[in-house]
């Protein structure tokens, strides 16, 4: 029998306590002790009061909840000594049906995870979407997380301990995030499409206008036209453009624009981008199946590049938007020598189409995009939704460094024209100065010695330099310091270097009023405001050059991970990511 949040509100303590009995694994206390902070406005917030409960009870007694927990496919599976709740949930994930060898290999590596932390393993089997990992994931993270420092795994270890009781909380209250649901498997689905080379190997990497992109962009207006979209077009730069019609007079109406992009970097994640264009999907098609209509047009974008992988050309597809496609991007080959324009025309694209594509701000209320946080904070912290305060500023570079190729065996140390150690000692360099900086970062994510070789002292070496800074005079005082650094270590080591400019990007505020929507939302779903900035770029920060805009982060899992295979987070954050936006839409005046 399924409970209520308003009886859980008006039961005395005890049976309130009665109701919640085994969330945490013969560890009632936590959830007695949240009770004290009713009434509860959602789910959501009474899953955080446990949280803050659990942090607040000191290391010993986070230990103790641990170790009350069975290891997994251990002795008391084996023995039928499970809790009911344990069964359920290693039964689900398969592991009731291991096979001998999968057995032992569980086995052993519970034994070798004890023996290093003191602790038994612990997943939210469950998984994600709430039905279930398959043995080989299961395997896979329990040998992965035996690298990790004891502390860190403390602390993943409680994280999966409260999605096990968020799981198990669903199940007590007969709540199924549905919505959530959705925009997973959008998400599974798209990620079947991924260009060659990758897909050979399980990787998903969808780069600008090959044959996976197009694929992603063919289904994604599917998809539109089945939530009930009264537009759906494909752009000149390859965007999917759906449009959901105001209540009247749409040709008049202003229009809330929102998205992201469906393009992804090399064997990168699910979620980067494309969370933010199935989230507003997902409200769009609950309102058509209402029937009901917004007092707006609200447009969504899925924009088809912004990553930068093919061509040097970062966020083409949202500055088409702004007026900012430069024609000499056209000129620009691949790595196989195809030309960005070849490209858009083997695509069916019009170049001479693009200037069109330049959005009016006069008749935009402002741009919103929801995105995955790509970054450790919003899980280190337990919080599901953060609110976005800016976007840092950043810019990039290709650079060359060129030297003498000499034989690694007969070329002296003080005699060498080292190119890869030139740029070896500029990466040493950016990693103090970022550092110093206290809130900057900069990254070297690109490192080739052409025709190397392990016994030739590297003649070139071509790289990538990522500077990034909450405020655009930081960014450039950083960037300054590089460069001259790079300039200096060039002529202390007799070598010469080329650096081009390929993107930079202003540092983008988010816009009060939109800030202070996507703050009410959260609030009113009953879940903890945090506030924080964004070290990643957006689309977010183009259209931010023409109308206001404002961000929503979603909770990422694996430390928060992205740009990676193990990006992921959960049905349930992405539900109230769902729920987020449409309370932003049913509060927006026109």
């Amino acid at each position: 029998m399924t409970i209520t949040l308003e009886q859980l509100n008006t039961a005395p303590q005890a049976q309130a306590a009665h109701m919640l009995q085994g969330l945490y694994e013969h560890s009632d206390w936590i959830a007695e002790k949240a009770l004290s902070q009713r009434p509860f406005r959602s789910l959501a917030q009474l899953k955080h009061a446990m949280v803050r409960v659990l942090q607040d009870a000191g290391r010993e007694a986070q230990l103790q909840l641990i170790r009350a927990h069975p290891e997994l496919a251990g002795k008391a599976m084996v023995s039928k000594t499970l809790t009911a709740e344990s069964t359920n949930e290693q039964s689900k994930a398969g592991l009731t049906d291991c096979t001998p060898e999968e057995f032992a290999q569980i086995q052993q590596l519970n034994a070798d995870y004890n023996a290093k932390f003191g602790f038994p393993f612990i997943l939210a089997v469950r998984g994600p979407r709430g039905t279930g990992l398959n043995r080989h994931e299961i395997i896979a993270t329990f040998a992965r997380r035996l690298h990790n420092h004891p502390d860190y795994e403390l602390a993943e270890a409680l994280r999966n301990i409260h999605r096990i009781v968020e799981i198990r909380l669903n199940d007590k209250f007969g709540v199924t995030p549905i919505l959530g649901q959705q925009v997973w498997d959008w998400q599974e689905r798209l990620a079947q499409h991924t260009d060659p080379g990758y897909a050979e190997l399980g990787q998903l990497t969808v780069t600008y206008l090959t044959e996976a992109h197009r694929a992603c962009a063919q289904r994604i207006a599917h998809w539109m036209d089945e939530c009930g979209f009264d537009e759906v077009r494909h752009d000149a730069v390859g965007n999917v453009v759906g449009i959901y019609h105001a209540a009247t007079d749409p040709q008049h109406a202003k229009t809330l624009l929102t998205g992201s992009h469906y393009d992804t970097v090399r064997n990168g994640g699910k979620y980067d981008g494309r969370l933010g264009i199935f989230v507003p999907m997902a409200c769009v098609q609950q309102l058509a199946k209402a029937g009901r209509r917004l007092p707006f047009n609200l447009e969504v974008v899925a924009f088809s590049e912004e990553e930068g992988q093919r061509y040097k050309a970062t966020f083409l597809a949202s500055g088409a938007l702004v007026g900012q496609f430069n024609p000499a991007w056209l000129d620009q080959q691949d790595a196989d020598g195809i030309t960005l324009r070849d490209a858009m025309r083997h695509a069916g694209l019009c170049v001479d189409d693009i200037p069109a594509l330049t959005r009016d701000p006069a008749r935009y209320l402002g741009f919103v995009e929801v995105h995955i946080e790509q970054g450790p904070v919003l899980n280190e912290q337990d919080i599901p939704l953060g609110v976005v305060t800016s976007i840092n500023g950043s810019v990039r570079f290709l650079g060359e460094v060129q030297g003498m190729a000499s034989h690694a065996g007969t070329t002296p140390m003080d005699r060498r024209r080292d190119a890869a150690c030139a740029v070896a000692e500029l990466a040493l360099f950016m990693e103090q100065r970022a550092a110093n900086d206290g809130d900057s970062v900069a990254t070297i994510g690109q490192w080739h010695v052409p025709n190397g070789s392990i016994n030739v002292v590297p003649g070139r070496c071509q790289f990538s330099l990522d500077l990034r800074a909450p405020t655009d005079a930081q960014r450039d005082a950083l960037c300054a310091d590089v460069l001259a650094e790079l300039k200096a270590i060039c002529e202390r080591r007799g070598v010469r270097y080329t650096l081009e400019e390929t993107m930079r990007a202003a540092a983008a505020p988010s816009a009060p009023a939109w800030q202070a929507r996507w703050t009410q939302a959260v609030h009113d779903l009953g879940v903890p405001l945090f506030e924080l900035p964004s070290g990643a770029g957006h689309d977010a920060m183009k259209l931010h050059e023409i109308m206001p805009q404002a961000m929503l982060f979603v909770r990422g899992m694996n430390g928060g991970i992205s740009h990676n295979p193990l990006e992921s987070t959960t049905c349930d954050d992405m539900q109230l990511a769902v729920d987020a936006f449409q309370h932003l839409l049913d509060h927006l005046p026109a």
